[in-house]
């Protein structure tokens, strides 16, 4: 069996894939309190605002009807679906003892989710990774989001200027990770992105032999469906 390479991290963080969503509704606080009661490290949502500027995390951004569908932008929070939480909702029923990670759907409210965990628990903001797929993008946030860290979630087809230029790229700017489909990532990319000190994720991790693989090669992050899965990889790599 190949040995473990070192991670950036002492833990790998786990993050439930819209919370235990194999077991549960994606997305909703029940699905989220369970991948924490299976033993996760960290969970992952997509966040939108609402007209009123609520917070709220949902993957598609829309909510459906049998006559038509609305973005979520154009709805108040008074009129969304009961089963979609807020982000203040989710850290006043599950707690900020664990590392959130969050698609940022909506570029203006980077600086709004910093504010609005900061209320309830500053220390969380060192547990808080904000994704987004336009780097450029981040890295102009970088100024203004003072403690959170700021994640760059592509595919590897998409970088042209290729992964080595990339990671210089993002350390250069104080980007703190870099996040890509488990199929992207190798041994030797990981090693690459480590030695600019670049925390590296892989995504859509649903099996146990691919999470063991990517433990094994020293991802700082894995996402997937399924908690206990990856707290069995981790503790068979450990």
């Amino acid at each position: 069996m190949q040995q473990r390479l070192p991670s950036l991290l002492a833990t790998p963080i786990l993050f439930a894939h819209r919370g235990a969503s194999a077991y549960a509704p994606e997305n909703t606080l029940a699905a989220f309190a369970l991948a924490l009661k299976l033993g996760v490290n960290g969970l992952e949502s997509d966040i939108w605002a609402t007209r009123d500027g609520v917070l709220v995390l949902d993957h598609d951004g829309v909510v459906k009807s049998r006559l038509r569908s609305k973005p979520i932008a154009e709805l108040d929070r008074s009129a969304l679906p009961d089963h979609i939480p807020s982000l203040e909702e989710l850290l006043q029923d599950c707690g900020t003892k664990f590392e959130l990670s969050l698609d940022v759907k909506d570029p203006v409210v980077f600086e709004t989710i910093e504010k609005t965990v900061a209320n309830i628990d500053e220390s969380m903001l060192e547990r808080l990774w904000l994704c987004h797929p336009n780097y450029e993008l981040l890295i102009n946030k970088r100024s203004s989001i003072a403690t959170s860290k700021l994640v760059d979630s592509t595919r590897l087809a998409k970088i042209k200027e290729g992964p080595e230029r990339r990671a210089a790229t993002l350390a250069a700017n104080g980007i703190d990770a870099f996040n890509m489909h488990y199929t992207d990532w190798n041994g030797g990319l990981v090693a690459l992105f480590h030695r600019f000190n670049i925390v590296s994720f892989g995504w859509d991790m649903q099996h146990e032999a691919v999470l063991d693989n990517a433990i094994r090669m020293g991802l700082d992050g894995v996402f997937s469906d399924w908690p206990d899965r990856m707290v069995d990889a981790n503790s068979r790599q450990s």
